[in-house]
């Protein structure tokens, strides 16, 4: 069996996991094998896996994760029996079993693990997107749904197309059904994005007046936040955002809150600001 990360059949370790599987997931699905050599099923599993990957011929990889020389990545897995066989996607789980299967089950997680014709067609719409040609995209997402209505990737890219011509309402209606996977975090950071600009109207300086005179007028404050989000000053907006919470954790329906966690979706993972102010928040709502 080829081991090394450029063949289509790979063994794959603690140490190289994160390079040789998850970064290369976001451009080509892996299916991951975890085994050992005494397990007998697995003896059965692993050349059937091997001589899908070959007949795919690139469409995906299959990396091969020896448990006992890999604890770390079985325990980061939660494996408890083997033979198991995950798959990724775009760095995110897409499917899994446990056990010997048969082809066709096999084959039904291939199938779950490659992307479908709407998902092909999306890609296309997104490179359409890109180069500013809106009304062809639309018509290749339009197609897209018309082969799978819960392509996400199909359904983002025509919000996509509304949020161009500022029709907020039409976005934010596909944005909703995007399924949990891979694209639902990016129509999150959209919607959020919708949302933040939807509510951003206001005067400035006429709204800082009005607190500075009244710092307990929440309805003021809540407005500047609103308008300071809208125009990209987050961590200001954050401020007042969290000062309200701070004072009436249910003013406007729990509306400050809610905006925090747009403005979080729409920062995105791992952002600094985004990660000081959710601990920041926490603080306030369990004190």
């Amino acid at each position: 069996m080829p081991d090394t990360a450029n063949s289509l059949v790979f063994d794959a370790t603690d140490a190289t996991f994160e390079h040789a599987v998850l970064e290369r997931s976001k451009t080509t699905p892996v299916l991951i094998d975890f085994w050992a050599p005494w397990c007998g099923p697995c003896r059965t599993l692993g050349p059937l896996l091997e001589r899908l990957t070959a007949e795919h011929a690139g469409a995906f990889l299959l990396a091969k994760v020896n448990i006992d020389e890999n604890p770390g990545l079985a325990g980061a897995f939660r494996v408890q029996s083997i033979p198991m066989v995950v798959g990724l996607r775009d760095g995110q789980l897409a499917g899994h079993f446990v056990g010997a299967q048969s082809e066709s089950a096999v084959r039904d997680l291939i199938a779950r693990l490659l992307p479908g014709p709407g998902e092909t067609l999306a890609d296309q719409g997104q490179a359409l997107l890109a180069a500013g040609q809106i009304a062809e995209a639309e018509a290749v997402f339009r197609q897209a749904l018309a082969e799978d209505p819960r392509a996400g990737a199909a359904l983002l890219g025509l919000a996509q197309v509304h949020a161009e011509r500022d029709q907020d309402a039409e976005a934010l209606a596909l944005l909703e059904q995007v399924e949990p996977g891979p694209v639902r975090q990016e129509a999150d950071r959209l919607a959020a994005a919708l949302r933040i600009r939807q509510s951003g109207a206001g005067d400035e300086a006429a709204l800082r007046e009005r607190v500075a005179a009244a710092p307990q007028d929440l309805d003021a404050r809540f407005a500047l936040a609103q308008a300071l989000a809208a125009g990209g000053r987050y961590e200001e907006a954050l401020e007042h955002y969290l000062a309200i919470v701070a004072q009436d954790r249910g003013f406007g329906d729990d509306a400050a809150r809610r905006a925090m966690i747009d403005v979080f979706d729409l920062l995105g993972p791992g952002d600094e600001l985004a990660d000081r102010y959710r601990s920041e928040l926490a603080k306030v709502l369990f004190r």
